[in-house]
């Protein structure tokens, strides 16, 4: 078993890696709890809610399921999570559990952050995507008509499982999705990991346990770092926004659940990328590589075709990172190293996505 820790002082906590990680005795890992309410949704709790169940074989558990994707990961999805808690008198000593991708993740966090001021919950992410980036870290949200994950919390999880195992069963649409994530990694401030994925590919793309379990801990490590020293995105922590700028807008634009997280993100990516590229940061052969390690793993490298990026503005200077009026991206200004630009003018991305 792999451990990352995130140290948060006294709300620090662990992330367990682990291929067959719901066969493990994990009594002394799991918070003590009376009662446990499982939240997912139907695709997931069919393969996975037996196993999860009988991690707390001495607790009082119930399940309450969603439907699946991102459309609802919403204000209604929330409150009906809300009263299924109050319907079903679970006290403030509930431990909640996240199992399934992002939207499940974001979704009970939020929960967990609300209800009774505040409750125990654990991530069990059972996406790529979910494992490597959104169980980690405390951002919980919805999304609204008119912006992704604009209301939500800042809400840390007791523990977070992986169990690398769930990966057998994910489509590869997801898995793809997963590693734009990944990617986003590698080009923020990992050049040593962006050559790995590149000499990794084929292992990556047969899903090889080993190898995925080392790419998912390195990202993992990399995201507790990063949140141990800014915890509430003041600083550093935005640059884990690369690509999502230009991605929520996609999302937004189109109707959620219409692309992934993953592929708006990586789009996104290539759209900062290529604005790094026009203000002579990021050279042409490392926009190359960029571009080339992204239609690798099957991820689309261009905005939708029927976005012009006059789409793009309304929802980007409505985004959490907009300060004082000023549009803030996430630009790479080369391989494994990004800064947090706000001089990028709408003229600028005019000239540059002449779409």
């Amino acid at each position: 078993m792999q451990k990352v820790e995130v140290q948060l002082g006294e709300r620090s906590y662990p992330i367990l890696i682990q291929s067959e990680l719901f066969q493990q005795n994990l009594q002394q890992v799991l918070p003590p709890a009376r009662q446990v309410v499982i939240l997912s949704n139907p695709l997931v709790a069919e393969l996975y809610l037996a196993q999860v169940q009988a991690l707390f074989s001495q607790a009082d558990v119930r399940h309450f399921l969603i439907p699946d994707g991102e459309a609802y990961k919403t204000l209604s999805s929330f409150e009906q999570a809300l009263c299924f808690l109050l319907e079903h008198k679970i006290n403030r000593d509930v431990v909640l559990v996240a199992l399934g991708g992002g939207v499940i993740g974001d979704l009970t966090g939020f929960v967990a952050a609300c209800y009774q001021r505040g409750v125990r919950f654990i991530q069990v992410p059972t996406t790529l995507l979910s494992q490597v980036d959104s169980s980690v870290g405390g951002k919980t949200a919805v999304n609204h008509p008119l912006g992704k994950n604009m209301i939500g919390a800042f809400k840390q999880p007791d523990l977070v499982l992986i169990n690398t195992s769930v990966l057998d069963s994910l489509p590869k649409r997801e898995f793809a999705a997963g590693m734009a994530e990944v990617v986003k990694y590698a080009l923020i401030a990992d050049l040593a990991f962006f050559n790995w994925l590149e000499q990794q590919q084929q292992a990556i793309q047969a899903r090889d346990k080993a190898v995925l379990a080392e790419m998912i801990r390195h990202c993992c490590q990399m995201k507790a770092d990063i949140v141990s020293r800014d915890e509430t995105e003041q600083g550093e922590r935005a640059l884990l926004n690369l690509g999502h700028t230009f991605g929520h807008a996609i999302e937004a634009h189109l109707g959620y659940g219409h692309w992934l997280h993953g592929e708006a993100v990586a789009a996104g990516m290539v759209m900062a990328a290529r604005v790094a590229h026009s203000r002579g940061d990021l050279n042409t052969h490392e926009l190359k590589r960029v571009t080339n390690l992204l239609q690798a793993f099957d991820l689309p490298v261009s905005p939708p075709e029927a976005m012009r990026i006059q789409d793009f503005m309304p929802y980007m200077k409505t985004d959490k990172k907009v300060l004082a009026g000023k549009m803030r991206f996430i630009l790479p200004v080369a391989l494994g190293q990004s800064a947090i630009v706000d001089n990028v003018t709408e003229s600028e991305l005019l000239t540059i996505f002449s779409l």
